[in-house]
C-alpha cells in the first residue's frame, strides 16, 4: 500500500481521519472554504505535524527526511511567493535536482502542455498569477515525473486548478492522468464539483475539519450527501451523456 493513514489530526484543525491510498489512484478532495483540506494536505505531505499513524511507502511518515521525501511525493502549497528574479527555466531546472533519467523530454512536454515555452526566460516575479502558477505546477510536475524520477509515487496538490484558464486546466487534466496511468497517486482539493464528476476515481469530502464522507466517486457525490456539506439544494443530471450537478433556486 502506498500510503496508509490510521486517525490523523491536527488539533484544532483536523478530526482524527483514516484511509488507504495505493498506487495510480487520483483522489479529489472537495469540502467549503475552512473544511480542512488543506490542513490535511499538509498533514500527509509530512510538513504539518500533528498525532495519528501514517505510514508512506511502509515507513513511518516522520521517519522520512526532507530530502527522501522530495524525491518520491511532490507537494504544491495553495499560495506561494515569487522567489524572486530567478528565471523560470532555472526554476524549472531546480526541481530536476532528484532526476535520475534523462529529464529532456519530461521537461518539454511539461512546457508545452501548460504554454510555458514563451516564458521561461522572464523572471519569476515578472509574471501574472495564473503565469506563476503554471509555473509552479510545472515545477512540482518534473519533481515527480517518472520520465525523470523513477522513484516519484506520490503528488499532493493544493488546489491546482486556481487561475487557470479551461484550455490550461485540461492541459493539466492530462497530464495528471498520464501520471496515474503510470503509477503515481495524486489527492489533490479543489471546488469544482463537475470536474470532481468527471476526472477523480475517489472523492473525500470534508467539511468543519472532519471527513464527511469517502469512497467512489459515485457514490460519494450523491445531491443528498454534498447538500449536507455545502448547504444548498443540487440536483444530478445527464447532459449529452455526461453527468452535471446544479444548485436549485430556493
Amino acid at each position: 500500500m502506498l500510503l496508509e493513514i490510521e486517525g490523523a489530526a491536527v488539533s484544532g484543525r483536523l478530526a482524527p481521519f483514516s484511509a488507504q491510498v495505493g498506487s495510480g489512484q487520483l483522489i479529489h478532495l472537495l469540502g467549503p472554504n475552512g473544511a480542512g483540506k488543506s490542513s490535511l494536505l499538509a498533514r500527509l505531505s509530512g510538513l504539518l505535524p500533528g498525532s495519528g499513524r501514517i505510514q508512506f511507502l511502509a515507513r513511518p511518515l516522520e521517519s522520512w527526511s526532507g530530502h527522501q521525501l522530495a524525491r518520491h511525493r511532490g507537494w504544491l502549497h495553495q499560495q506561494q511567493l515569487p522567489p524572486g528574479l530567478m528565471a523560470v527555466f532555472h526554476y524549472l531546472q531546480q526541481h530536476l535536482q532528484y532526476a535520475d533519467q534523462q529529464s529532456d523530454a519530461a521537461l518539454a512536454q511539461v512546457i508545452t502542455e501548460l504554454q510555458l515555452s514563451d516564458k521561461l526566460a522572464r523572471p519569476l516575479n515578472q509574471l501574472s498569477g495564473g503565469e506563476w502558477q503554471r509555473v509552479r505546477l510545472a515545477a512540482v510536475l518534473l519533481q515527480i515525473s517518472p520520465q525523470a524520477n523513477s522513484q516519484g509515487k506520490l503528488l499532493l496538490l493544493d488546489e491546482p486548478m486556481a487561475g487557470l484558464d479551461v484550455a490550461q486546466q485540461a492541459a493539466l487534466d492530462r497530464l495528471l492522468l498520464a501520471l496515474c496511468q503510470a503509477g503515481i497517486s495524486i489527492i489533490m482539493s479543489g471546488h469544482d464539483l463537475n470536474h470532481s464528476l468527471r476526472h477523480a476515481q475517489q472523492v473525500w469530502l470534508m467539511r468543519g475539519g472532519e471527513m464527511i464522507a469517502q469512497g467512489d466517486t459515485q457514490q460519494v457525490m450523491q445531491p443528498a450527501i454534498l447538500e449536507r456539506v455545502y448547504q444548498v439544494p443540487l440536483r444530478k443530471l445527464t447532459v449529452e451523456g455526461h453527468q452535471m450537478l446544479i444548485t436549485l433556486a430556493e
